[in-house]
């Protein structure tokens, strides 16, 4: 499947050598919390180490910007590389060949693009463990659990899928992220007619790929000056993270609206490494790993209210490359609580980048005594 990853807020820039992106906002603001919290502390410092100085808050997009190989590939040369970084960028153009997309799920080799999510059924009260539909070997559960194992010596370096330590912890720096969004997480499922099925139970032909394949449309309060993504996914990876920056006058200049934008994000960041979230840290019992599959399950509630707070209506087949998805149109209905979508969506993104960003370095003290 083809997905739009977690949080992007805008295409990458790329130059011949060289690589420019501002976003995407919300996996960098994962990132940096776990800089902050790990600075000045022996694994701050291994990590710095195995990432050539690469700072989280960087490292946390990179599984998303390879992405820009997949067209030409890495030998391209006029594809962008990590120049500075020559070490890192050789494990990464063998990560990504041995990870090349494809759109066949039956390839033995595994696409790059499955690894950022998991697409459990929302339709029912569901955990991860409870079915087998939407779940993968090589979704978003397994590879976090993969790549502690890396991390910690469970699985050696030179492995099939190429991740060194420190495409480890590139790739959980963004994986952390992309678990605590809703529609990476949790999919729902229809028959040809359209209907709502339960794919372990039912037959179920279609699928939303997580809101990617759905219209989205909010309610008319919605600011004329507020305008928000097409599909539902779209809408969580950017706007409900936009939504956590100042809303800035739309004739400011170009360069003073990335500057504002700039500080309020570095704000943001160190407002959510000094204060502790709720309820992030997971009960003792767990062991490092099974924390995505409880991570996993913790999500699942969401992305079925995140479905649940829309009226979905007129899903019908819809033919994408190799594949047939369900197509429709998800609508904002009057919530019982009376909160707007849009803002309970950034409430809950809110606090999900918020454990993110602990999480991933609490994940790494641990994988890396």
């Amino acid at each position: 499947m083809n997905r739009i990853i977690f949080l992007s807020l805008g295409a990458l820039l790329l130059a011949s050598g060289n690589l420019f992106s501002y976003g995407p906002i919300g996996h960098e603001i994962v990132g940096g919390i776990a800089d902050e919290l790990l600075a000045k502390k022996p694994t701050g410092a291994k990590v710095s180490a195995l990432l050539d100085g690469i700072r989280l808050e960087k490292a946390a997009v990179i599984a998303d910007e390879i992405k820009g190989w997949d067209k030409r590939g890495v030998d391209d040369p006029n594809i962008f590389h990590y120049r500075n970084h020559p070490k890192i960028d050789n494990q990464l153009c063998g990560f990504w060949r041995a990870n090349q997309p494809t759109h066949d799920p039956n390839s033995l080799t595994p696409s790059h693009h499955w690894f950022h999510y998991t697409d459990v059924p929302v339709s029912n009260a569901q955990k991860y463990s409870d079915g087998k539909a939407g779940r993968t070997p090589w979704d978003v559960v397994h590879m976090i659990t993969y790549c502690v194992a890396v991390l910690r010596g469970e699985i050696p370096e030179d492995n099939a899928r190429k991740i060194t330590k420190p495409i480890a912890i590139i790739l959980l720096a963004h994986f952390v992220g992309d678990i605590h969004q809703p529609l990476h997480v949790g999919a729902e499922y229809f028959d040809q007619a359209g209907h709502v099925v339960d794919p372990d139970k039912e037959k179920a032909n279609l699928e939303d790929e997580g809101g990617n394949t759905l219209t989205l449309q909010l309610l008319a309060n919605e600011s004329a000056d507020a305008p928000h993504a097409k599909n539902l996914h779209a809408f969580w990876d950017g706007d409900a993270v936009n939504a956590l920056l100042p809303q800035l006058a739309p004739e400011m200049e170009k360069e003073e609206r990335h500057h504002k934008n700039e500080d309020a994000r570095k704000q943001l960041i160190h407002d959510m490494a000094i204060h502790e979230p709720k309820n992030w840290q997971l009960d003792r019992k767990i062991d490092i790993k099974n924390y995505a599959e409880a991570w996993a399950n913790e999500i699942l509630p969401k992305a079925r209210e995140a479905h649940e707070r829309l009226q979905l209506s007129g899903i019908h087949p819809q033919h994408e490359e190799d594949r047939t998805v369900a197509a429709g149109i998800a609508a904002e209905k009057p919530a019982p609580d009376h909160v707007a979508y849009r803002d309970w969506a950034s409430h809950l993104v809110r606090e999900e980048l918020h454990k993110a960003g602990w999480r991933l370095a609490d994940l790494l003290e641990k994988a890396l005594p």
